[in-house]
């Protein structure tokens, strides 16, 4: 018989009701309940998703097998400790922590019970389907534009652990290299960095929340050629000769980048995939170039 997995949410706002839907339409997946410290917006989503409201986080993992942790960034830590220490996988939203030291906490409380952790960088799906990190050649540069309208959502953290960091992580998985210099200039809510690598790559990071249009943008330069997207327009540019997908927005993950990335956290929890989309370790790793770039910007 195939186990079916109980799964909890911890967190009622936007991003937790995304996993909560994900997880009650998939298959071989019973969500059993949310956790918030809101009741009444707690309540109101588990009865959506015919679930049960927990006011208490222990309760919730007594009845649960996995968690995704989707709330503000400030607590993820938390509560993913006290859910890693229950005995449960996790699924923790970007980003996996604030700080370093939690998250090597966390993934050392993973590795030794042989728990999955693993992190929302969900850009890692779109650029699989594009077809991005199989390019078997290294970039030069990377230019990525993230801007957004002014939201009253994820003020805990700046804009370099609430919009960058996705593209942080995605200029990381397209080098094995450190990055040896670090510069930014900016404030909490719009930041410009630089960042390069022992291996000659340089990353360039532009990201605001306070802009007055939504725009978003990447350039990547190969010894072979000139890719550029722009992901508001679709218009698509790709001269280095190699085979990537245009229309990956129309794939299956390109259509739903989170439901893929939930999904491949269940199938490492069932053993039918080595690890999920976005490790711990990799997490951690864009998280310390994230934090970089705060202090190079002196904030």
């Amino acid at each position: 018989m195939t186990k079916v997995l109980r799964a909890g949410v911890v967190g009622s706002g936007v991003f937790g009701g995304y996993h909560a839907r994900k997880y009650a339409e998939m298959e071989g997946i019973e969500l059993v309940g949310i956790f918030d410290l809101h009741p009444e917006r707690c309540f109101d989503m588990a009865n959506q998703y015919g679930a049960e409201a927990y006011g208490e986080l222990a309760d919730l993992l007594a009845v649960t097998d996995i968690i995704t942790v989707a709330t503000p960034a400030t607590t993820h830590a938390g509560a993913a400790l006290q859910a890693l220490a229950a005995g449960k996988s996790v699924y923790v939203e970007k980003p996996l922590a604030t700080t370093l030291e939690d998250a090597d906490r966390l993934i050392t409380a993973a590795a030794k019970a042989g728990l999955v952790l693993a992190c929302g960088h969900q850009e890692r799906v779109v650029s699989q389907a594009m077809g991005l990190l199989d390019i078997p050649e290294k970039p030069l540069r990377l230019e990525a534009v993230r801007k957004g309208t002014p939201s009253p959502r994820s003020k805990d953290v700046s804009v370099v652990l609430d919009l960058m960091i996705h593209d942080i992580d995605l200029a990381l998985s397209l080098t094995d290299a450190e990055p040896f210099t670090v510069e930014g200039e900016g404030n909490a809510d719009e930041i410009t960095a630089e960042a390069s690598f022992t291996d000659g790559f340089t990353a360039v990071f532009t990201a605001s929340r306070i802009a007055g249009a939504r725009e978003r943008t990447m350039r990547i330069v190969y010894p072979s050629g000139v890719l550029e997207i722009d992901f508001v327009t679709r218009a698509f540019s790709n001269n280095t000769g190699f085979a990537l997908n245009e229309a990956f927005t129309d794939t299956p993950a390109g259509r739903d980048p989170l439901g893929t990335s939930v999904q491949g956290f269940v199938n490492a929890v069932l053993g039918k995939s080595p690890r999920p989309v976005v490790t711990g370790e990799e997490a951690a790793r864009a998280l310390d170039l994230g934090l970089a770039v705060e202090q190079a910007a002196g904030f």
